[in-house]
């Protein structure tokens, strides 16, 4: 008897850039499950639905997901890897579409303001049409036949839906990556190069935020990220989203952690786990 494959839940339609990065991450033999928004992603490894979610956290042009953060504070899940993939966007067409044939772009807004540039060199009078998600576009140009439009997606994507490149890597900026975060309902021990990220909130008064980053540059650790979100019902007060590199099971980490912890008003560890790349 084999062990079923994991099951991940990820954002959007079979292609999307989710869904790949689950296979990135999982390997070709893992159970993927759309979703149709982040919170449903949230549900479904909440309920045991499934028993992973792929979330992208930010992208290296369009900055941070915020609406992600905001989940991560409110759901009592864990962080238990990251993986990041590069976003290379291919102007996709049904078999036989031409290049002069195309009167309508579709896409998610982002690629469609990524691709901006070569879009207008390229289509400059078509018009640019925002959809649900970037595979979604794609399949709907299969199932409505849409002779006359092209999407902006995956490779994957229009291997998916048997669909044509009619010009390959359209992003404008060749640096464009997004980093994703799985989440779980348990954590992990993690082993290797690892990353920790937290959540913590500070009395507005002068120096706390000097004093809160202190606690890890008195011990050499070094942070990847910081992110501030609203606290709602405060104004003017915020969240701190830290990541830095180190295990919560590390003797110096425990000790910036708890004098972290002395001195903020909310703390809370999403999770410690190995770093990607």
């Amino acid at each position: 008897m084999t062990d079923s494959p994991l099951r991940v839940a990820f954002l959007g339609q079979r292609g999307s850039y989710s869904e790949e990065a689950a296979v990135h991450f999982f390997g070709e033999d893992v159970t993927t499950v759309s979703c149709k928004d982040f919170d449903d992603i949230f549900e479904a490894v909440n309920n045991g639905s499934v028993e992973r979610g792929i979330l992208p956290l930010e992208n290296s042009l369009a900055g941070s997901i915020h609406r992600n953060y905001d989940l991560l504070l409110r759901h009592d899940l864990s962080i238990v890897g990251e993986t990041q993939i590069a976003v290379a966007h291919q102007l996709i067409a049904l078999p036989g579409v031409q290049l002069g044939d195309v009167e309508k772009v579709y896409s998610h807004p982002q690629p469609l303001a990524q691709c901006e540039r070569n879009l207008n060199l390229l289509l400059p009078h078509a018009e640019r049409v925002s959809t649900y998600d970037t595979a979604s576009s794609v399949k709907m140009l299969r199932e409505e036949n849409l002779t006359h439009a092209a999407a902006l997606a995956s490779r994957r994507a229009a291997k998916i839906y048997q669909m044509n490149i009619l010009r390959a890597d359209m992003h404008d900026d060749p640096e464009n990556y997004t980093r994703f975060v799985v989440v779980a309902r348990q954590p992990i021990t993690p082993h290797g190069e690892t990353k920790t990220s937290i959540v913590f909130a500070m009395d507005n008064v002068p120096g706390s935020l000097f004093k809160s980053l202190a606690v890890f540059a008195l011990r050499d650790i070094d942070l990847t990220k910081i992110e501030s979100r609203p606290l709602q019902g405060k104004r003017w007060q915020y969240f701190f989203y830290i990541d830095f590199i180190g295990s919560v099971t590390e003797e110096r980490c425990q000790n910036a952690l708890n004098h972290l912890q002395e001195i903020a008003t909310y703390f809370k560890i999403l999770g410690s786990y190995p770093r990607g790349v």
